[in-house]
């Protein structure tokens, strides 16, 4: 087989220079080391385009303390895959996170991988072809959950939509637009059912239109660059989550963006790290055009004619206004909130078994609340529970 510009075991002891990063693969991490080492075992079983690994590790005592993850990264390293550990503290939100590793960052493409993503052989490369293909800002994978695969969900497929001819164009996505609706695309191993009613080969790359994607997606670093990055990170509390789709959503309505099948990523499942989900990071940067949050942030965009292609820069200031701190605490969350503590439940399910599965994937006690106000009956689908959510 041949290894592409991954340097095979016979040539691991040579002193030859990498090869030039095509893409900066991009990872924050904070106290996960099995599965960091799993997503970089992935990582190292890619044979193309070349590509450099930098991780930011905010762990309380440093991942680089695991056997397994040093053990990987020397396989990378042998392998002519350049990999940087930058200790990263103190925290300060996943927004900081990712802006810090994209100033960390210098080749052209920049892929933002979570630290329980693995990637199956040949991933990378598709993905990299596909965006050069679409010429468009992003490109990415919707990871899914192999421990679904026999869970068809069909109500949460009905709006896939592939670009037409694969030829993908900038569009604007916000809560209360019809994109949004997109959004139950991605759930458990709905991309696996996707790639199947496709009738997809393992090498085909279908481009489609999405909400967002998270966990593995690849920019055109400039284009995430000029559309302002993670910089809105200043204007954020600490506890915060959806920094990834705000900064996907100005990529896209710039530069455009897709997701791509069939998907090679595969969610690990682990519990996740970001537990305090009350803050939805578009609430701040993007409010509702009915909502009155007081003045406008610097590079809010509440126009719908398309955006200056020069973000203003953003607020200096991290501490909100008082009338932006109410805003930061919203009493009730949302439907999309809420489905991401319902991620392992098991359809038809009862209030009961909602609230279960919510409490076990560490929901707060606003969401609690919101699943415990539901009418006590059976739902059969994550839809039927969203529409019953909106109602209340």
């Amino acid at each position: 087989m041949n290894p592409g510009t991954r340097r095979g075991a016979a040539r691991w002891a040579d002193p030859a220079p990498a090869p030039q990063p095509r893409i900066d693969v991009l990872i924050p991490t904070a106290g996960r080391t099995a599965e960091l080492a799993v997503t970089l075992a992935g990582l190292a079983a890619q044979q193309d385009p070349p590509f450099a690994v930098i991780i930011s590790d905010q762990s309380e005592e440093g991942v680089d303390r695991a056997p397994a993850v040093c053990a990987m990264m020397r396989v990378l390293e042998a392998e002519g895959r350049p990999v940087e550990l930058r200790r990263h503290l103190p925290r300060r939100g996943m927004a900081e996170q990712r802006q810090f590793l994209l100033d960390c960052a210098s080749a052209d493409r920049v892929l933002f991988l979570d630290d329980d993503v693995w990637l199956e052989p040949g991933a990378l490369g598709r993905l990299d072809a596909a965006m050069s293909e679409a010429e468009c800002g992003l490109v990415g994978y919707a990871v899914q959950g192999l421990s679904h695969l026999g869970d068809v969900r069909p109500e949460e497929t009905e709006r896939f939509e592939p670009w037409p001819h694969g030829q993908v164009a900038p569009e604007r996505v916000r809560p209360w637009l019809d994109a949004f609706e997109r959004w139950p695309l991605h759930n458990a191993a709905n991309p696996a059912h996707l790639a199947r009613q496709q009738r997809l080969r393992d090498d085909d790359r279908l481009l489609y239109r999405i909400a967002w994607i998270g966990a593995c997606v690849l920019f055109d670093r400039r284009a995430l660059v000029e559309a302002g990055g993670f910089e809105f990170w200043r204007r954020l509390p600490p506890q915060h989550a959806g920094e990834d789709r705000v900064a996907q959503w100005r990529v896209m309505e710039r530069a455009g963006g897709a997701g791509v099948l069939p998907s090679g990523a595969v969610h690990l499942e682990a519990p996740t790290t970001v537990t305090d989900r009350r803050v939805e990071v578009s609430d701040i940067v993007f409010p509702r055009p009915d909502a009155d949050p007081g003045p406008p942030p610097p590079d809010d965009d509440p126009d719908p004619s398309p955006p200056d292609p020069d973000p203003s820069p953003p607020d200096p200031d991290p501490e909100p206004s008082p009338r932006r701190k109410e805003a930061l605490m919203p009493e009730q969350p949302n439907p999309v909130q809420i489905q991401k503590h319902l991620g392992g439940v098991d359809y038809p399910a009862s209030k009961q078994d909602l609230l279960r599965v919510a409490k076990d994937a560490g929901a707060d006690q606003a969401v609690c609340d919101a699943l415990d106000g539901l009418p006590d009956r059976e739902y059969d689908s994550p839809t039927a529970v969203s529409e019953q959510l909106g109602d209340s």
